[in-house]
C-alpha cells in the first residue's frame, strides 16, 4: 500500500471509530435512537447520492430496487437502530469491539447456508475465538446486570445484521456503482425511519454538543467515510480495505477511554483480542503473517468439506475461503 493509502486508511478507522462516540454523546443529550439513525442516513445520502450523481452512476439502481430496500432494513437501518438502543446500556468502547464481529456472521452463512466453499480449521476456530470473546465482553466486561446484557446483545445482533448484508449483497446486488448504492439506501433507511424519528423528537432542542455529533456522524463518519473506503477499494483492493475493521475498535477504545472516562479492564483487552483476532481468522482462513497462496496450499490438508453431496467439486470449492471484504463489500458503522 502506498503512503496516501495508509493516510486513507488511517483516517478511516479514525472516522468509523468515533461512530460510537458521537452516538453516546447524543443519546447522553436525549436524542432517541430513531432520531440519531435518521439524522445520520439522511445526511450521508446529502453527501453521497450527488457524488454519484455527478459520475451518472445510478444506471444500476432500478434493477438493484428489491434488494436494495432488503439491505436499507437489514444492513442499515436495522442495526443502526440496535446500535443506538444497545448504546444506552454499554459503553462505546464495548460498543466498537462488539461490531467487529461482522465478519464472523459473513463466514457462518456463508458456510452454514451456501454450501459451497471449504472452510479451514483457521476460520472454523476464529469463529470459536470470537464467540468466546463475546462471551467474555457481555458476561465479565458488560456490567450493569441485565440492562448491559440486552444491551450488548443488541449490537451483537446489529453486527448479525452486517454479515447478512454483506452475504446479501454478493448474490442480489449487481451491476450497480457502490456509492450509488450506499447513497440509495441511506436515503431509504432515512425515509423508514422518519416515522420512528418523528414520534421521538426531544421536547427540548439538542444541546451543541449532540447537534455537532449528528452532523459528523452523518457527514464525515457515514457519507464521507464511505467515499474514503470505495476510494481504497478501488486503489489497493477490497481485501486491504477491510483492514479497517480490525483497526477501528482500537479507535473506538481510545476515544472511549480519553474523552468519554469509560473504563479499559484486562477483559475488554483480551476480548478485543479474541474478537478482532477470530473475525481476521474467520474472515481470511489464514494467519496474519501467512500469504494468501500459502494458506491456499495447506487448505486441502486440513478443510472442512461443505460441498453438497452430488454436486462436482469443481475449482471454487477447492480454493481457500476469501475475506468477507474479498467476497462482498461490506457496510458497517
Amino acid at each position: 500500500m502506498s503512503r496516501r493509502s495508509w493516510i486513507l486508511l488511517g483516517i478511516l478507522s479514525a472516522l468509523w471509530g468515533a461512530s460510537y462516540l458521537f452516538i453516546k454523546v447524543a443519546l447522553e443529550d436525549d436524542v432517541a435512537p430513531a432520531v440519531i439513525v435518521f439524522v445520520r442516513t439522511a445526511l450521508a445520502a446529502l453527501v453521497l447520492l450527488p457524488l454519484a450523481a455527478r459520475s451518472g452512476a445510478f444506471s444500476g439502481v432500478r434493477a438493484n430496487a428489491g434488494p436494495i430496500l432488503v439491505l436499507a432494513v437489514v444492513q442499515m437501518a436495522g442495526p443502526l437502530l440496535l446500535i443506538a438502543v444497545g448504546e444506552q446500556e454499554i459503553s462505546s468502547s464495548l460498543t466498537g469491539i462488539l461490531v467487529a464481529t461482522a465478519p464472523i456472521f459473513t463466514f457462518l452463512l456463508a458456510f452454514a447456508l451456501e454450501g459451497e466453499e471449504r472452510a479451514s480449521g483457521l476460520s472454523l476456530a476464529g469463529v470459536a475465538l470470537g464467540i468466546g470473546g463475546v462471551a467474555l465482553l457481555l458476561g465479565v466486561d458488560a456490567g450493569g446486570g441485565t440492562a448491559a446484557l440486552v444491551g450488548g446483545l443488541c449490537v451483537v445482533l446489529a453486527s448479525f445484521g452486517y454479515g447478512v448484508g454483506a452475504w446479501f449483497v454478493k448474490r442480489r446486488v449487481h451491476d450497480i456503482d457502490r456509492v450509488a448504492m450506499v447513497g440509495v439506501t441511506a436515503g431509504t433507511a432515512a425515509v423508514l425511519t422518519a416515522p420512528l424519528a418523528a414520534f421521538s423528537l426531544p421536547s427540548e432542542a439538542p444541546g451543541l454538543a449532540a447537534i455537532g455529533s449528528l452532523l459528523t456522524l452523518g457527514v464525515l463518519c457515514t457519507g464521507a467515510a464511505f467515499v474514503i473506503f470505495y476510494s481504497l477499494v478501488s486503489s489497493d483492493g477490497p481485501a486491504k480495505a477491510s483492514l479497517v475493521g480490525y483497526i477501528a475498535p482500537g479507535f473506538s477504545i481510545v476515544y472511549g477511554v480519553t474523552l468519554l472516562d469509560e473504563g479499559f479492564t484486562l477483559a475488554t483487552a483480551a476480548g478485543l483480542l479474541l474478537i478482532t483476532g477470530g473475525s481476521w481468522l474467520a474472515a481470511e482462513g489464514r494467519y496474519p503473517w501467512q500469504s494468501r497462496s500459502a494458506a491456499s496450499g495447506e487448505l486441502a490438508a486440513g478443510c472442512v468439506d461443505v460441498t453438497p453431496a452430488g454436486e462436482p467439486d469443481g475449482g471454487a470449492h477447492a480454493a481457500p475461503l476469501e475475506g468477507a471484504a474479498e467476497r462482498v463489500d461490506r457496510i458497517t458503522a
